[in-house]
């Protein structure tokens, strides 16, 4: 493995075998991971030399009869089969994958880890499912959209769109080996080649919207709008854009994972930005593109998949439970608004509906927050968070009008204002996550700690807390939380995860609810959010030889200072590295991420520049055309 040390501003680098024990994979699952990874990139390559040079028909013969139940052309039907239990296989991992790195801890390697491979395979299919659209048109132009790859090859433009989304969380796969060992183990789900792997993922799913309807424009004529085949199964077609709008708002929600499970290591005035930036995106589209309820459908369908997904690591698994967020309330501001005349001007129903999310579709959520989260939203908190929700809410509530516009028929707006629309919701977005990033850690404020035995739970000693913050006035009436996050440490009983919000006694002082683990491989942190100070203390962390850290012992009396607290939730990670380094490696994926965005932008204005007038429209409508 890679030992990491900095010497006057240079970084080194030598190989040592467990001196970085919280780096790295181990060389020999690297390698191996790389050699499953070229077999199957072989196969891959190798089916489609068959396919198209007709030494194979079966597979055009599986796509055709996958067509023929959806209504739409092979290469589109059958990649969005696949896209489908892949997809849902990739999510279980990763929810397992995140509640085993609460729950136990770190991996020993990659392939030491279940629900790596879950997430691999899913991944890999994903990527798959994009090649597939590519490869399955023989003797056609798959669609007007279609790009040119050779003199007679011609492939879809979703299809690219899938396959590269899936290219780009499965290089952060090796990227996330490199930057542990270059800053250690950053156990949140924000590390920048953690949100390659998720972003990718959940952005493919706006692939598979734009597969999806390229297929289903291709079937008819550019005069006449979709095929009458489309028609056969209405309500089959209703139901399966409805789903995909639902797995959209699933995959957006992925950002949120940590507030879910209780250890959200940001303000908490992220959570309802990420709430309101998922919800008016993904619901405001679906409502303009499917048709009326397709909001509320959306909601159902993510719902479902959530809780099954939740029931199945949790209860069966026996591992950290989690609680997800509703969008009931964005998704009822959504139908509400779309039954007025607003409806028809797409661009001014996406900002309108998104406001709308951003205010009042937030509002309620609130209320299922309260009721099933560790920790609620408070009173203080609202003002911070209208400054974030308002400006996402209208700017991707505006996005996914011009994204509804986009595959309407009725044609794009000019270049710059669908460029400022883009652009705003970038700003938007990176200003509210610079915001939420910024956070005080107080200076000279300490924390007195009286511990109380309360027995054993799986073998691990128990104790309550009493705790004193100086200064008093450090946390006012109205806290985010003052809390005990006792995590990393497993048990039958206990699953690796203890949560306690402290109930105020007195200026400053605090006590337990329930009792919380001190020893075995437990990580066990008083942690203290008001506004802006986010800050903590541990209470008992284990020793780990691994990253040469000692025991932090929980006596019974102890006073310790409070300090930034990722430097504890995040003990892994290595802060022993030129800050210039860390930047460049940051924006790097960062660029990445946009080119990434720049790809399904580019994608979609294809697509509409090819979509008939009223495509979306059934062939009996009278309806006259909507307007920006």
């Amino acid at each position: 493995m890679f030992e990491i040390s900095v010497t006057s501003g240079n970084l080194n680098m030598s190989v040592d075998t467990l001196a970085a024990e919280g780096g790295g994979a181990a060389l020999d699952q690297v390698f191996g991971m790389s050699a499953a990874a070229g077999v199957i990139s072989a196969g891959l390559l190798y089916l489609a030399f068959l396919h198209r040079t007709r030494r194979i028909t079966w597979l055009g013969r599986l796509a055709d009869f996958a067509g023929s139940k959806a209504n739409l052309p092979g290469w589109a039907a059958l990649p969005l089969v696949l896209f489908i239990s892949t997809i849902l296989t990739a999510f279980l991992g990763f929810i397992w994958d995140v509640s085993l790195h609460i729950g136990r801890g770190r991996d020993e390697g990659p392939l030491a880890n279940p629900a790596h491979y879950f997430i691999l395979v899913g991944l890999f299919f994903l990527f798959i499912a994009g090649a597939l659209a590519m490869i399955l048109p023989l003797d056609e132009k798959p669609g007007r959209a279609a790009v040119k790859l050779t003199r007679t090859w011609y492939v879809p433009t979703g299809g690219i769109l899938i396959a590269g989304a899936g290219l780009y969380a499965l290089i952060g796969f090796p990227l996330d080996d490199i930057w542990h060992r270059m800053f250690g183990q950053d156990v949140t789900l924000w590390g920048p080649t953690h949100l390659m792997l998720i972003g990718g993922a959940g952005l493919s799913l706006v692939g598979v919207i734009l597969l999806e309807h390229e297929g289903r424009i291709s079937m008819g004529s550019a005069a006449d709008g979709p095929d009458p085949r489309w028609h056969k199964s209405p309500i089959l077609t209703w139901v399966i854009r409805g789903s995909a709008f639902g797995g959209l708002l699933i995959g957006l929600s992925v950002f949120q994972i940590e507030f879910d499970f209780g250890v959200e290591q940001f303000q908490l005035i992220f959570q309802p930005m990420l709430i309101v930036g998922a919800g008016a995106f993904a619901l405001v589209a679906a409502r303009l593109m499917v048709g009326p309820g397709a909001a509320l459908f959306a909601v159902g369908f993510a719902a479902v998949i959530r809780e099954i997904t939740a029931i199945v690591v949790g209860p069966i698994l026996g591992e950290p439970h989690n609680v997800f967020a509703l969008y009931l309330g964005a998704a009822v501001v959504v139908e509400a608004i779309a039954l007025t005349p607003l409806a028809k001007r797409r661009l001014l129903f996406g900002a309108v509906a998104g406001l709308a999310v951003g205010t009042i579709g937030v509002w309620l959520e609130s209320l299922w927050i309260d009721a099933v989260y560790v920790f609620p939203w408070t009173t203080s908190m609202w003002v911070d968070t209208l400054w974030m929700t308002v400006p996402v809410g209208v700017t991707t509530g505006l996005c996914a009008g011009l994204f509804a516009q986009a595959l309407s028929g009725d044609g794009l707006p000019r270049p710059a204002l669908r460029r400022s629309v883009v652009l705003a919701m970038i700003v938007a977005l990176g200003a509210t996550v610079a915001n939420g990033l910024t956070f005080d850690v107080p200076s000279d404020a300490t924390a007195s700690v009286r511990l109380a035995e309360a027995g054993q739970v799986d073998g691990f000693r128990m104790v309550t807390a009493e705790v004193t913050v100086d200064p008093a006035d450090l946390v006012g009436d109205d806290p985010e939380w003052v809390a005990i996050l006792a995590w990393q440490g497993g048990g039958a009983s206990l699953r690796g995860l203890v949560v306690d919000q402290l109930e105020r006694t007195g200026p400053g002082t605090y006590r337990s609810t329930r009792p919380v683990p001190v020893d075995g491989s437990w990580k066990t942190v008083l942690r203290v959010h008001d506004g802006r100070t986010l800050t903590a203390a541990p209470i008992f962390m284990a020793a780990d030889p691994g990253i040469g850290a000692a025991e932090v012992s929980a006596e019974p009396a102890f006073t310790r200072g409070l300090v930034s607290e990722i430097t504890l939730l995040q003990r892994e990670r290595s802060f022993d590295h030129p800050t210039w380094l860390f930047a460049v490696a940051s924006l790097t994926v960062l660029v990445c991420t946009l080119l990434l965005v720049w790809a399904l932008s580019w994608g979609t204005v294809r697509i509409s520049s090819v979509t008939p007038r009223h495509a979306l429209r059934n062939r009996r409508s009278t309806s006259t055309p909507s307007r920006i």
